[in-house]
């Protein structure tokens, strides 16, 4: 009950026990409390610490247990101020804190300017990377040189499922290499058959991404990948980056036929409802205000369905789709 204060059950049994019987000797409070001499001068002591005990003023010699009134609400006085002073440490340690992560965070991501970013660490341009492509509005061209079990993620949380999910176009680049692999071809494989474009190549020069041909991340240090990434939005690094990627891509070979894309793959909830929208006679204004979309996401699947069904207008997607089903 009042530990709080720093008296434990036995300091306080000691203190009742002077209370109760203020002229008792050291050894006449032990038999009162059930202890041993020894142990009732050592919490006699505490006592005195916590100014509990002190002196008699008639008698420099002895000593009387002060009135609970007056010492424990003393106590509990001084016990306050402790813990003031200790919350107020404590809020200045928090800023101190806050300093040091904001200068961490300032060392692992600093921006030189508002078109570059440097990223040190494989974690931190790795949860970069996420946010960019979430964020990402048409296309996805991508470099992985990473060997086949560095390259393939888990299906279960692979970001390229979202982001065709989504009709975003992408293209990516592996190494041949990756082709020895079952795990990573099936893998491929679902991506191809999901609208993406899949290409190998026996060398690459480095990891490279571009969103929206507007955003390139390029490894901080081609040959250390845990080094981290920069993100250019330079228009003229991006340039180079898009030219880059544009050559290995012309020269890299189709792992799968065009024609081989699976058409009957389900169709994600918005390409459905975009098709019932266009049956219906709807405009592409008319689709991204009733999805909550833009206008060019809209259009842009209504493009990824036309070239997925090789059809040339808007009535020949709804004859394409009504003989799949699909409307």
């Amino acid at each position: 009950m009042l530990e709080p204060l720093g008296v434990d059950e036995a300091t306080f049994a000691v203190y009742h026990a002077l209370l109760s019987h203020p002229d008792s000797t050291p050894e006449q409070i032990a038999a009162l409390v059930d202890r041993s001499t020894a142990e009732v001068d050592e919490l006699m002591d505490q006592l005195r610490r916590l100014e509990l005990l002190v002196p008699t003023w008639t008698n420099p010699e002895g000593e009387h247990a002060v009135h609970p009134r007056v010492g424990l609400t003393g106590l509990a006085e001084r016990r306050r101020t402790e813990l003031n002073k200790a919350l107020g440490e404590l809020k200045e340690a928090e800023a101190s804190a806050e300093v040091i992560a904001e200068q961490y965070n300032e060392l692992l991501t600093s921006r030189s300017s508002g078109d570059v970013e440097v990223l040190k660490g494989r974690a931190n341009a790795s949860r970069r990377i996420e946010e960019l492509a979430l964020k990402t509005k048409d296309t996805s061209w991508g470099l992985v040189p990473a060997h086949f079990d560095d390259a393939v993620p888990r299906a279960e949380r692979s970001p390229d499922f979202e982001l065709l999910g989504r009709g975003i176009k992408m293209r990516t680049v592996y190494l041949q290499s990756m082709t020895a692999s079952k795990l990573a071809v099936e893998y491929a494989e679902t991506i191809h058959r999901l609208g993406g474009e899949v290409r190998v190549t026996p060398t690459l020069p480095m990891r490279l991404l571009i969103f929206d041909q507007e955003i390139a991340v390029m490894p901080m240090d081609p040959e250390n990948p845990t080094a981290g990434a920069v993100i250019h939005r330079t228009p003229a690094v991006v340039s180079v980056a898009l030219a880059l990627f544009d050559a290995y891509w012309s020269r890299a070979t189709e792992m799968f036929d065009a024609d081989d894309r699976d058409d009957e793959t389900p169709l994600t909830p918005h390409e459905a409802e975009v098709l019932r929208l266009l049956a219906g006679g709807a405009k592409d204004e008319q689709v991204a205000r009733l999805l909550g979309i833009s206008l060019r996401t809209a259009r842009r699947i209504t493009a990824n369905l036309s070239e997925r069904l090789d059809a040339a207008s808007r009535f020949e997607l709804g004859v394409a789709a009504a003989k799949r089903g699909w409307v």
